[in-house]
């Protein structure tokens, strides 16, 4: 298997692949989409974080490609159904930096209450601006999270140990954590709390949803952060309401347009406003995080292209394969109508082949199959599982 990891990724991912005997070859930024068709020849397995977009054209041109690593939690630089429709898995980091997204957010928070940028920009030009005015505790303060999964909720628990009051809204409806309440529209939300952070999805309905209508709804003198995707929020109208003084802060680590790699030139038109902290996407950018984050990713690709196995794949349906092959495994990911796994089974039989043990999961147009032979697969039989109608990609795993 050779492997081409992108922008930076931790070092235990290398290593850990390297350990699994793959060649591992790396590049320290992302890739625009002419050049990562170029860099993708011979390679089986693709690792990127949230810059390199992997399109619809990407996939076609690089159909070697059977394996892609999101080391990071967003997924939306990725053409999934391109993906899955190539036979392509992919599988991302869901959990591993959430505990540092949720820290830097608290801290935000707390320096914006305080005014602790505009106090050290003023300190760092000689000025002694000693004062209390404006500056509050974030103890008694209304929280309200928008979009409660894993970061959300878990902010939901460690602003609560601050002394927070916390309401959040998410479309899904979500079991709340300690006293969080959640509120049946954006609009009580936004009308209701003091401080607003968002923590939404990548999906492309969440393009501009937070605009002048919805800074207009929220209180005089609010806190905003936007710690999840930059096309989310109308930056243009975000400037107005800091420069207007409607809101007294925001901090934001995701822009609608960022820099391919560290180093590049960046603007944005909410620099230089004050009592706003602007950060370069570092949100999961801890040491524990991208430590944590390469080994689990590395592990996920070490055990598909050992086993096949597919479990927390974000497009095709999850099977955890056994971890010991007998002698032959077949992979066979499929169109999800009725009667595939039959004639699957029709063509093995014919060849003759011993069935030890079959997995079968399904998910929305997909199925994915994982049989067991006892002997080697039985000549052409590969062949004919390949042209099945509703094959989507076949792959044979023999055991050394």
């Amino acid at each position: 298997m050779k492997v081409l990891l992108l922008e930076n990724i931790h070092d235990a991912a290398r290593e850990a692949l390297v350990d699994a005997g793959f060649d591992v070859r790396t590049r320290s930024g992302a890739l625009d989409e002419p050049e990562l068709i170029a860099a993708l020849e011979g390679v089986d397995m693709l690792g990127i974080r949230s810059k390199t977009q992997v399109t619809r054209a990407v996939l076609e041109a690089r159909p070697e490609v059977k394996v892609i690593g999101a080391f990071c939690i967003g997924t939306n630089q990725i053409d999934l159904d391109a993906a899955a429709r190539a036979g392509t898995v992919v599988f991302n980091a869901p959990f591993s930096n959430t505990r540092s997204v949720v820290e830097l957010a608290m801290a935000e928070i707390i320096s914006m209450a305080r005014h602790l940028t505009d106090k050290n920009a003023a300190l760092h030009a000689g000025v002694w601006d000693k004062s209390a005015k404006g500056a509050h505790e974030v103890r008694g303060r209304t929280l309200g999270i928008i979009g409660y999964g894993n970061i959300g909720s878990q902010l939901s628990v460690v602003a609560e140990a601050f002394g927070m009051h916390v309401y959040y809204y998410d479309l899904d409806d979500k079991l709340p954590l300690g006293n969080a309440k959640r509120c049946g529209s954006l609009e009580e939300l936004l009308e209701r709390c003091e401080t607003i952070t968002l923590h939404v999805d990548g999906r492309s309905g969440n393009a501009g949803n937070f605009g002048a209508a919805e800074f207009a709804r929220m209180r005089p003198r609010s806190l905003f952060l936007n710690l999840s995707r930059g096309f989310v929020v109308d930056v243009d109208s975000l400037r107005e309401n800091i420069l207007s003084g409607h809101l007294a802060g925001a901090a934001i680590d995701v822009f609608p347009s960022e820099p391919k790699k560290a180093g590049d030139a960046f603007e944005s038109v909410l620099q230089g406003l004050p009592n706003v902290i602007l950060t370069p996407h570092v949100g999961g950018s801890t040491e524990e995080a991208q430590l944590d984050i390469g080994r689990y990713v590395s592990g996920k690709l070490r055990d598909w292209a050992r086993t096949g196995a597919t479990t927390m794949s974000v497009n095709v349906p999850g099977v955890t394969a056994p971890q010991t092959i007998g002698d032959t495994r077949i992979l066979h990911l499929h169109q999800n109508v009725p009667g595939v796994l039959a004639r699957v089974n029709a063509i093995l039989a014919e060849g003759g082949a011993n069935i030890d043990g079959q997995q079968l999961s399904t998910r929305g147009e997909y199925g994915y199959a994982v049989t067991d032979l006892a002997g080697s697969l039985p000549e052409d039989t590969e062949q004919r599982l390949r042209e099945l109608e509703e094959t989507v990609e076949v792959r044979v795993i023999v055991a050394d």
